[in-house]
């Protein structure tokens, strides 16, 4: 709001006089400049006179000498023009070429083992100066770290898994299912596990994130069974050196299991009929849902999560 109505009177134009006027000390030179006559600069001076209620500028044999209001208006009356030069713009289209950048993202290993090397590619590819910075999924979505801009994106499992949050926005990345993974010695000659079979089996249980529950177990508990998870790993990798020259159970992401488990020392089998997938989601404060480098981080993204596919 304007502390006064006399604000109202005034345009861009008088603006612009004032600047002028302020930096070059002649009417003349003034009207020459704006591509206006001398009659309009003198009309803008005197709105802005009444405007602000002061000469702000004094004639004099040296030319026109700004009083001292007018020496205080004039850096703010800069920023105004260089304001509504901005709007007009428009916002500036994120360029990565033009200056290093980092994102941080928070994200379970699914995603450093299957989607950030991808990523981490392109941008070596294309010569970018991108940094990337991974912080490790704790027990749940985190939240406020998201809506400060301290975390531009959050990559997490689904359907369900994580508390939602109405001021987030969400994109579904890929799906995924769940395959059991055996030393070659201990493989089951069946090509699907029995639920007997499989709660039979001991367990090392690979976390992707701090939780007292999981997937495999809560589907478990439903059926009123449970298993017996001898070691619990912190890494996909970790969990595979786990279950070699042992007879112990590893349920993997197929991704994963193609990924990770060689040929050579594992063979894997599918999990008991019922068993459900997951998805990999993607989510964004809407505060920074229109922001052009958040924009083009999460095409990146979803880019590296086509060709997974497809590889």
């Amino acid at each position: 709001m304007l502390n006064s109505n006399l604000l109202r009177k005034l345009d861009m134009q008088d603006l612009m006089v004032f600047v002028a006027v302020y930096e070059q000390s002649s009417v003349t030179g003034v009207s020459e400049a704006l591509c206006v006559s001398q009659s309009t600069v003198s009309y803008c001076l005197k709105k802005l006179r009444t405007s602000f209620e002061d000469e702000l500028f004094i004639n004099t044999r040296m030319g026109m000498r700004p009083t001292y209001k007018a020496s205080t208006m004039h850096t703010h009356v800069l920023k105004i023009l260089e304001s509504i030069n901005l709007c007009h713009a428009g916002t500036p289209t994120f360029d990565p070429t033009l200056q290093p950048v980092t994102f941080n993202i928070c994200a379970p290993e699914y995603f450093e083992q299957l989607i950030l090397p991808r990523l981490l590619k392109s941008f070596d590819f294309a010569d970018l100066p991108v940094i990337v910075n991974m912080h490790k999924f704790e027990t749940d979505i985190p939240a406020e770290e998201l809506r400060d801009g301290s975390l531009d994106l959050v990559i997490c499992f689904g359907p369900n898994f994580h508390r939602s949050h109405t001021d987030f926005n969400f994109r579904m990345l890929l799906e995924d299912d769940l395959v059991c993974v055996f030393d070659k010695r201990a493989t089951p000659l069946e090509p699907r596990l029995s639920l007997q079979a499989f709660t039979q089996r001991r367990h090392v249980f690979p976390t992707p994130w701090t939780s007292t529950t999981n997937m495999v177990d809560g589907w478990l508990a439903q059926q009123a069974h449970k298993r017996q998870i001898v070691a619990r790993s912190n890494s996909y990798s970790a969990a595979l050196k786990m279950i070699t020259g042992t007879d112990f159970i590893l349920t993997l992401p197929r991704r994963i299991q193609q990924l990770l488990a060689n040929d050579a020392i594992f063979n894997h089998c599918e999990a008991p009929n019922g068993l459900p997938g997951f998805t990999l989601n993607m989510q964004w404060s809407q505060s920074v849902d229109q922001d052009s480098a958040n924009t083009w981080l999460r095409e990146q993204v979803i880019k590296a999560c086509v060709e997974q596919e497809m590889a």
